[in-house]
């Protein structure tokens, strides 16, 4: 065989593969991908992206405390304005309404938490009076937020006779004024501010109680329904 034949048939030698080829160029594609792709696959575990719980946290707590803030709007009730309508349940299964008390005076008592000491000598005094406050014909009302479970069984530990409302939702305390922000041990927090209001027979307000001081605090509001 000539030399030229030789040459002819021989296969070209492989092509050698240099350090900064194709190849690993490849694989480095392939272990880095896409930014968009890796947060894909880390979203796709937990079904959401990694900024979204922290985001959503903070929108729903702000959002919570402006409603919070916005409901907790005080309204003066000052003497002589109309009264706010309410509707309530109460304990034993019944209702309660402003309405229920047309042509006779009504007073209010709002209390932060039912069975608790202050609370349970406040509801206990204005039971006490209910006698008295009737021969003035003034009814009584004690509401708080606390579960119609809670006010019955207060009620029953003690005797209560005064119809115990519950307002769940804080809109009537709101409309009151007996819902704001409160501080204890250097925390701020909503809560109910211990109230009275004395109603007219003509549903308008004739006294407003705030900050209320329980010790002879009924005795006090029966006074200023006998002499209304």
């Amino acid at each position: 065989m000539s030399k030229k034949t030789r040459e002819k048939t021989r296969k070209p030698p492989a092509r050698k593969t240099s350090p900064g080829s194709k190849a690993p160029a490849k694989r480095a594609a392939s272990k880095a991908g896409p930014p968009s792709a890796k947060k894909a696959s880390k979203n796709s575990k937990t079904g959401q992206t990694k900024a979204s719980p922290k985001v959503s946290s903070k929108a729903s707590k702000a959002a919570a405390a402006k409603s919070n803030r916005n409901t907790a709007v005080r309204s003066t009730l000052a003497e002589g304005a109309k009264a706010p309508s309410f509707a309530l349940p109460r304990d034993g299964g019944h209702a309660v309404s402003l309405a229920d008390y047309a042509g006779q005076k009504l007073v209010l008592f709002f209390y932060p938490r039912a069975d608790t000491p202050g609370c349970t000598k406040e509801a206990i005094d204005f039971t006490r009076l209910k006698g008295a406050f009737a021969a003035a014909d003034t009814a009584v009302v004690g509401v708080s937020g606390d579960l119609l479970k809670a006010q019955e069984a207060f009620r029953n530990k003690h005797q209560l006779s005064v119809p115990l409302a519950s307002d769940e939702n804080h809109e009537m305390l709101a409309a009151y004024g007996a819902w704001g922000e409160k501080s204890m041990y250097g925390r701020t927090f909503m809560g109910i501010l211990r109230t009275t209001v004395l109603i007219g027979a003509d549903g308008k307000i004739i006294r407003v109680w705030r900050r209320v001081k329980v010790d002879g605090h009924a005795d006090e509001v029966l006074a200023a329904a006998q002499a209304a």
